[in-house]
């Protein structure tokens, strides 16, 4: 797993890279905000009922903080995804610097 920055996020969705976002945290928090066209997949249901994703494009995973999001891509990695990063800080840290506009809880 590797970590990728909001900054380094913005960079690939300004230049049209395709990559998946996914979403491990809870209905209600993915309800409160959520980054982009991003695939809501709560953590506690990752695993067994893991999202349909491409397992050969690019998966970036985040949470609020970035810990639920490192253990998705642990889980994912067991699942045979390969090519995956955890956004480091997750989306309260995409919010401080990237988009302000995104609500922070």
């Amino acid at each position: 797993m590797k970590q990728l920055s909001p900054e380094e996020l913005k960079q690939w969705m300004d230049s049209g890279k395709e990559f998946q976002l996914l979403d491990v945290r809870e209905q209600w928090e993915y309800d409160l905000c959520k980054i982009g066209n991003a695939t809501l997949s709560p953590l506690g249901t990752l695993q067994v009922k893991p999202p349909e994703l491409d397992k050969e494009k690019p998966v970036i995973v985040y949470c609020h903080h970035g810990r639920r999001s490192a253990m998705g891509c642990t889980i994912l990695s067991t699942l045979g995804f390969k090519n995956l990063y955890n956004l480091t800080g997750g989306i309260d840290a995409y919010s401080d610097q990237i988009d302000s506009t995104i609500e922070k809880y």
